[in-house]
């Protein structure tokens, strides 16, 4: 990896910095995202002091639209290329929470956040292809349903059911912009870390949770073992050509029946653009600026 740079959203903390850590051992120049500042800038330092490799910080809250768009546009402002966008920022919450935009948080983090935020640097991942789409899913998506009547859990809502269905979304997103990519320089694919012993969840965690967690927590896999998916997927030289594919345990695997629903995915799409407030189609937004991508941010 040595010579490409990747960025890597929820990088401050378990999957996510586990991932960062394993791509810039790599050679990899790693640019990782967080909510809090100067949390991203210290572990951006930690991780570049452990591999000997540059590793940039970026703050940006992903359940914020305009958040993710100016992240968007601050990675290209400051980064002529880019590799790889690794899609791992996720959470769960067992009550109903709004984000600033007023949707559901967990569907507006886990899956509008890595829909908008690829298609805003699209362009920029085509320029520098050949590159890849690696966004974090999970076997939750099994027990998943996209209800088009009630997306944002205003009739009814549950935390297990939210985060399902964002789980399920991430897989369709996947498949659907691996389709409409086609041939082209960007691959697509999703992965599945496994349960991993991290503080995910935690915020504000489910009875199930609470009770079982701390049961299983012996059982888990590490975070460093739960990111091998992700690296693989994101540096194998053998996966370069490869898109389209769920990944368990380094190797592709089939994912559920509804996963493969292209009408769903299709309208999930469609629908998706409609409240990011992106074309249907793969071009980003009108405005969104591709000049000075010499000019580095300022942190």
């Amino acid at each position: 990896m040595t010579g490409r740079t990747v960025l890597v959203t929820g990088g401050t903390s378990g999957i996510g910095r586990a991932t960062a850590e394993g791509l810039a051992a790599l050679g990899a120049h790693v640019v990782i995202t967080g909510r809090d500042l100067t949390r991203v800038e210290r572990v951006a330092d930690e991780i570049g002091s452990a591999t000997g490799v540059r590793v940039d910080g970026l703050a940006a809250d992903l359940s914020s639209l305009a958040e993710v768009r100016r992240l968007a546009e601050r990675v290209l402002l400051g980064l002529p290329h880019l590799d790889v966008l690794v899609n791992n920022v996720g959470g769960y919450w067992n009550s109903r929470h709004v984000t600033t935009d007023g949707l559901e948080r967990t569907f507006a983090l886990n899956h509008l956040a890595p829909f908008l935020l690829t298609r805003l640097l699209l362009d920029r991942l085509d320029r520098s292809g050949p590159a890849r789409v690696v966004t974090v899913s999970s076997h939750a998506h099994a027990q998943g349903r996209i209800d088009f009547d009630d997306l944002q859990g205003e009739r009814s809502y549950s935390g297990s059911r939210a985060y399902n269905q964002s789980k399920l979304a991430n897989l369709l997103f996947t498949y659907e912009l691996a389709r409409r990519l086609g041939a082209d320089e960007i691959t697509a694919n999703a992965v599945h870390p496994g349960m991993v012993r991290t503080s995910f969840g935690a915020e504000d965690p489910g009875r199930a949770q609470r009770v079982l967690v701390p049961l299983l927590r012996p059982l888990m896999r590490s975070p460093t073992a739960g990111a091998a998916t992700s690296v693989r997927v994101a540096s194998a030289p053998e996966l370069v050509r490869t898109t389209g594919l769920y990944f368990a345990r380094g190797r592709p695997t089939k994912s559920a029946a509804a996963s493969y629903d292209r009408a769903v995915a299709a309208r999930l799409w469609s629908v998706s653009s409609e409240l990011v407030g992106v074309a249907d189609g793969l071009v980003g937004p009108s405005g969104t600026s591709r000049a000075s991508s010499e000019r580095m941010w300022d942190r």
